[in-house]
């Protein structure tokens, strides 16, 4: 064993006797009978012989082999491959060590026992090789490990993927946290993408009081020097009450009797909302859209839209719909008809349009060109009249009435006559009164003295 004491001794016969040298394999190491080693190391392990000489001759002794033996020591591992280990990679370790006898070589993966020889390959390497390995070389005498070593798998990202803290329904005003996990050696930088435009940086990202401009798919991009990979996007959907609500209306400027007009109810809310729809404060339809097919002037009036969803409802400002028309229900009133005596008779146009009708016709039949305009005419002849309402939309022509004047010499007779007829009523009605009084007076002087008799 390294460090006992050896003595080699060297008999030989001769006359005269023989000077004795000594040799390990063939180099001097001393002379004399006896050859010593103190603390002897696997240095001195070897063939070693004697050689007697003297003047006669000379001979050499068999050889004694010296076979020092020792624990294992100087216990390394050495790497063979790149400096740079890939996943995929194929890498191999080996177990350096000096002993006697060799020594049986076993390794570890940390604490767990992974192989045995002097060699240990790791074909198409992964992430999960990685750590620290060490040797331990064994034999009868004792044991010795290595230093470990380390071995650093590298690989591009992997397994990307994105979460979201916070309520699962995002409000506008809340703050979200989306968190960016990956898989990669050496450690990926984080990218931040709202759809294809870059937003920040860094493994976890953060918006403090969310809009609705905040909605929209985000994802997360791995990268580092090995290569890179996206996560699967998240959407943020961020809910609001209603807001902006209103109505618009498609069609001509000018709504006619006839048109088709559509009202749109725009809001801006999410969830999308139910929408409902009022005429005044009557119902009359829901959806985005109503429509209005062959409208009348029935139709004409205020409308409002009513958003609603389950953060809150509110209506649009009211519009208003003018159905505009042509006139119609055109007629022809005798404005001064109480007159039982006249020299002319003063006619009045009606009519029913919008807008308003504002231009006027007068006509007596069998006459094609007008004997007067705007909407009262005095007629001082007798004869059949009509009137014809205009607007922008068109025109309609009132039914014919018969006016009949008395104009001339004869008026004068004729006021004298209605004159004197007129007295003579005055005087009978006077008489008559004069009579109902008297009568009155009698009864109630006869009702006095009844009164009294009782």
């Amino acid at each position: 064993m390294s460090g006992d004491s050896v003595t080699l001794n060297c008999s030989s016969v001769s006359n005269p006797p023989a000077e004795i040298n000594w040799f390990k394999g063939e180099t001097s190491v001393g002379s004399g009978r006896i050859f010593s080693i103190s603390k002897i190391s696997s240095d001195d392990s070897g063939e070693y012989k004697c050689r007697a000489k003297n003047e006669h001759g000379v001979k050499y002794s068999d050889p004694v082999t010296l076979d020092v033996q020792y624990p294992p020591r100087n216990v390394s591992v050495s790497i063979h491959g790149s400096a740079v280990i890939m996943a995929g990679d194929s890498v191999t370790l080996n177990c350096i060590s000096d002993s006697n006898p060799p020594a049986e070589i076993s390794w570890f993966k940390g604490e767990t026992s992974v192989g045995s020889g002097r060699i240990f390959n790791t074909s198409t390497i992964s992430s999960d090789d990685s750590g620290e390995y060490k040797c331990r070389a064994r034999n009868k005498h004792g044991e010795e490990y290595s230093l470990p070593v380390t071995l650093d798998v590298q690989y591009p990202p992997r397994n990307v993927s994105m979460s979201i803290s916070g309520s699962a329904v995002i409000m506008s005003g809340d703050s979200v946290t989306l968190n960016c996990s990956s898989d990669s050696n050496p450690p990926a930088e984080i990218s931040w993408f709202k759809e294809e435009t870059s937003v920040g940086s860094g493994r976890i990202f953060n918006i403090s009081k969310i809009s609705s401009d905040d909605s929209g798919e985000y994802k997360c991009r791995a990268r580092n020097e090995h290569g890179e990979e996206y996560s699967d996007p998240v959407t943020l959907d961020v809910q609001y009450p209603h807001r902006n609500v209103s109505v618009s209306v498609s069609g001509s400027a000018v709504i006619k009797e006839g048109d088709s007009v559509t009202l749109s109810c725009n809001s801006d809310l999410n969830p999308p909302a139910e929408i409902n729809w009022f005429k005044g404060e009557i119902f009359v339809g829901t959806g985005r859209n109503f429509n209005i097919s062959n409208i009348s002037s029935g139709d004409s009036g205020e409308y409002k839209c009513r958003v609603r969803n389950e953060h809150g409802e509110k209506f649009s400002d009211p519009v208003t719909l003018d159905v505009q028309y042509p006139p119609r229900n055109v007629s022809v009133s005798v404005t001064d008809s109480g007159q039982l005596w006249f020299d002319s008779v003063s006619l009045m146009c009606i009519s029913d349009a919008n807008p308003p009708a504002l231009n006027f016709s007068w006509f007596k039949e069998n006459q094609s060109s007008a004997v007067g305009s705007g909407q009262s005419f005095s007629a001082v002849q007798s004869g059949r009249f009509y009137c014809e309402a205009h607007n922008p939309h068109g025109a309609q022509r009132s039914d014919a009435v018969t006016v009949t004047v008395h104009q001339g010499a004869g008026r004068n007779i004729t006021v004298i006559i209605v004159t004197s007829a007129g007295l003579i009523i005055i005087i009978i009605l006077f008489a008559m009164l004069c009579k109902w009084k008297s009568r009155r007076s009698a009864l109630k002087e006869s009702a006095i003295n009844k009164k009294r008799l009782q």
